[in-house]
């Protein structure tokens, strides 16, 4: 796990390598764009994603622009699942501050399970929340 510092100093970008079971995971600060894909069942998913809700808070916090979540998520263990709505729940937050947020969720149509977990995370959101298949 590796994060990329500007020459500010601050971790900006926001790199994860992807491994057999956690996400490739992204932050593009400049283009207010948090990406992750792959597989999320690692045995400590605290460990992992508190860099990304550090970077989502600091993000938030620091920054005026829209944020938007590319999901191309394809297994999310329990553990992953509450660390998700955690990160959901901040963008809920900034949404009701009046913050332009988003999430675009990717899945393979063979993988219905995937965009089904999906919809039970947009449920509970009322931003703009897009589920896509893949090919679509």
């Amino acid at each position: 796990m590796d994060t990329t510092k500007t020459s500010a100093g601050k971790n900006n970008l926001l790199h994860l390598a992807k491994t057999q079971s956690t996400p490739a995971v992204e932050g593009h600060w400049g283009a207010g764009v948090l990406s992750m894909q792959g597989d999320s069942y690692p045995e400590n998913s605290y460990e992992l994603y508190g860099q990304v809700i550090g970077w989502v808070e600091r993000y938030l916090a620091e920054c005026e622009r829209p944020l938007t979540l590319e999901l191309r998520l394809v297994y999310l263990n329990t553990s992953s699942i509450k660390v998700m709505m955690d990160i959901f729940d901040l963008l809920e937050d900034a949404h009701r501050q009046g913050r332009n947020v988003a999430v675009n969720w990717y899945y393979d149509p063979r993988n219905e399970r995937v965009a089904e977990l999906a919809g039970e995370f947009k449920e509970d959101c009322s931003f703009a929340f897009e589920i896509r298949a893949i090919g679509e």
